[in-house]
């Protein structure tokens, strides 16, 4: 009789075996390769939305203006310019939200809120005006915003906590933003934006 030819049992069960130990290879990598996709997905977005925020911040204060007027409770113009740790005020040419209509001036509150719904908090209100600061209005809330510092650069190139002065704006303007966007916190490095310089006399 002819002799048959062909896989036995045991042939066949090794070669699915194999096959299935292949296809549990593959898509274990394919796993892998998706879970880092995703990841470095999720961190470019966080990336990209602390940037936008920290960009935000700089072209306003960047073009900061030291705009003089009377403060409250004194009479006498001072320059409108107070900054803290996590808390500036300004004049600004180029608010972060452009009003509706041209104004030159716009007095702006950059601050981080606690609690809910917390975050980056920017408050605006068109100049002149009186009490500008404390009667601004918000115009853009942030809550990812987790840490928001300034630092300002006083005229011998020295570093401060806080500015204060009456007379003059800081050099320069030390921006830290931190977000916790998707889960993921990402922290810029100092933005150091430049201010035009306080013109003299009265």
């Amino acid at each position: 009789m002819r002799k048959q030819s062909g896989f036995t049992l045991l042939e066949l069960l090794i070669a699915l075996a194999v096959v299935g130990a292949l296809l549990a290879i593959a898509f274990g990598g394919l796993r892998v390769a998706l879970a880092a996709w995703r990841q470095g997905e999720d961190r470019a977005e966080a990336h990209q939305h602390v940037r936008g925020v920290a960009v935000l911040l700089g072209r306003a204060i960047g073009a900061s203006y030291p705009y003089r007027a009377a403060r409250q409770p004194s009479p006498q113009p001072v320059v409108l310019f107070r900054g803290g740790a996590s808390r500036i005020e300004f004049v600004t040419q180029a608010p972060p939200v452009p009003p509706g209509v041209p104004i030159a001036f716009t007095a702006v509150v950059v601050s981080r809120e606690e609690g809910e719904p917390g975050g980056l908090v920017i408050r605006q209100r068109a100049l002149p005006n009186r009490d500008p600061f404390s009667d601004a209005e918000i115009v853009f809330r942030d809550p990812a915003v987790a840490t928001l510092g300034f630092r300002y650069m006083d005229e011998g190139g020295a570093w401060q906590d806080t500015w204060d002065s009456d007379t003059a704006t800081p050099r320069a303007v030390a921006i830290t933003v931190g977000t916790t966007f998707n889960g993921r916190t990402e922290t810029l490095p100092p933005l150091t934006v430049a201010l035009r310089a306080t013109p003299t006399g009265p």
